[in-house]
């Protein structure tokens, strides 16, 4: 393994040999060799996972694998940095991860993470409290999140990694504040890795002249994936219209018979929002939590003066019922809200007995009273988004940021259709806009902290 082509070479038989005469092979190497090989990624990688000619040579300046679940995005992006460190041209790094719990459990503690792909006698340091990465050439790395990309105002970076694009929250501002700071060194680098998703944001970003891209899909890393997620998710969901994204990579468009489209949600997307007249916190609660149970939507949103309508959160989340209702109270406390509003059909007072306890908890910040409203599904999902689907037609609903979770569930979601997984995001939207637009039979009682 001398050369690049020669690395090729052996890493393609070892690829098209029998499981058996691999492991004979990966027995018959010293300890020292077996080490070596473990991190040698070039080994290891197929073509489409190492840095591409074009980024090599400065013609482009962007990579962009855009590859399925399980392609092996998280490792080519771990595996860039460090090639980028070996080189000892670029010293200062910048990581930014959906949320700053994804950048440290996924892009630098994961299996496929940072500091689990270099060899032991050159493992990077990882101080969590300043959110620092040191190489052991003295190169840094900087964790950031794109739920906040005010941090990324001020620092300068010689290259980057931005992982899960298409989930950020803040896509086009946090992009915008990372790429004012990478001007260090004479040609700043940067990989994105993502599944695609159908955002105005990417669509746009495919088109840039400096991006290189990479397309792949989940079978391509077959081989490295479980039997269980085989059978399970890749049997369940390909050649559906989820599998055909999460799996395949495709940037599909709008689906036809889903309540919203992405075109009237852009058209009203913001940034910041005006002064609010009334917020509410909506929940959509699981009544069960297991491996199997559906997620507890949590969503907050706000009307101003000229009745428009506005997005503010999504907490959704799969927890037991304290933490969801401390999480919905946290929110409230959060967005100085005037309600919260919860379905009552999958737990009736459940709600309201579980919010009552959690906003007496002794860490909770604020010891204001909570208005809670029961209400009551009587009709079915396509009926009571309705009114809402003709808002966001006429422009009168704004999504301040992005949220990634909630716009798949949004367009994506056919009433057409049986057995579908629960748009329980999309659900507390719309008991939030409904109680905002005042369109619900009202049981308001609030309970005194």
């Amino acid at each position: 393994m001398q050369n690049q082509q020669g690395q090729d070479s052996e890493a393609s038989l070892f690829q098209k040999m029998s499981p058996i005469d691999r492991a004979k092979l990966l027995d018959s190497l010293s300890d020292e060799e077996a080490i070596a090989l473990e991190t040698d990624w070039a080994f290891w990688a197929r073509p489409d996972q190492k840095m591409p000619l074009s980024l090599q040579t400065h013609e482009k300046t962007i990579w962009l694998p855009l590859a399925g679940r399980g392609w092996g995005k998280t490792r080519t992006g771990a595996e860039f940095i460090r090639t980028l460190v070996d080189t000892g041209k670029y010293e200062r790094f910048a990581l930014i991860g959906p949320t700053a719990a994804d950048t440290r459990d996924v892009m630098v503690e994961g299996e496929s993470g940072i500091l689990s792909i270099f060899p032991e006698a050159q493992r990077p340091i990882y101080n969590s409290s300043k959110r620092l990465i040191t190489f052991h050439n003295g190169a840094t790395a900087h964790l950031y999140s794109a739920e906040e990309p005010d941090r990324l105002r001020g620092p300068q970076h010689h290259a980057g990694w931005c992982d899960e694009i298409c989930s950020w929250r803040k896509q086009e501002e946090t992009w915008d504040m990372y790429e004012f700071g990478l001007r260090l060194g004479k040609i700043p680098l940067t990989i994105v890795t993502t599944t695609p998703k159908p955002t105005k944001f990417l669509k746009e970003f495919v088109k840039d002249p400096d991006v290189h891209i990479t397309k792949g899909v989940t079978s391509d890393n077959r081989h490295n994936l479980s039997k269980r997620f085989i059978k399970r998710v890749i049997g369940k969901y390909e050649g559906t219209r989820l599998g055909r994204q999460e799996l395949n990579a495709e940037i599909l468009d709008d689906n036809p018979n889903a309540l919203f489209n992405r075109k009237d949600i852009e058209k009203g997307r913001v940034r910041k929002h005006p002064e609010l007249v009334r917020i509410v916190v909506a929940i959509d609660p699981a009544v069960t939590n297991n491996e199997d149970s559906d997620d507890t939507g949590i969503v907050a949103c706000g009307i101003d003066s000229n009745n428009q309508g506005y997005v503010l959160d999504d907490s959704t989340l799969k927890d037991d019922v304290t933490v969801w209702a401390a999480t919905a109270v946290g929110l409230f406390d959060t967005l100085e809200a005037d309600l919260i509003v919860g379905e009552a059909n999958n737990g009736g007072d459940l709600i309201e007995n579980v919010i009552r306890q959690a906003a007496k908890l002794p860490d909770r910040k604020k010891k204001s009273p909570i208005a809670y409203e029961k209400v009551t599904a009587t009709r079915g999902k396509a009926i009571r988004a309705e009114f809402l689907t003709l808002l966001y037609e006429q422009g009168h609903i704004h999504h301040v940021g992005t949220f990634p979770d909630l716009e798949d569930e949004m367009c994506e979601f056919d009433p057409t259709l049986e057995n579908q997984v629960s748009p329980n995001r999309m659900d507390a939207l719309v008991w939030a806009f409904t109680l905002l637009f005042n369109n619900a039979t009202r049981e308001v009682r609030v309970m005194v902290v």
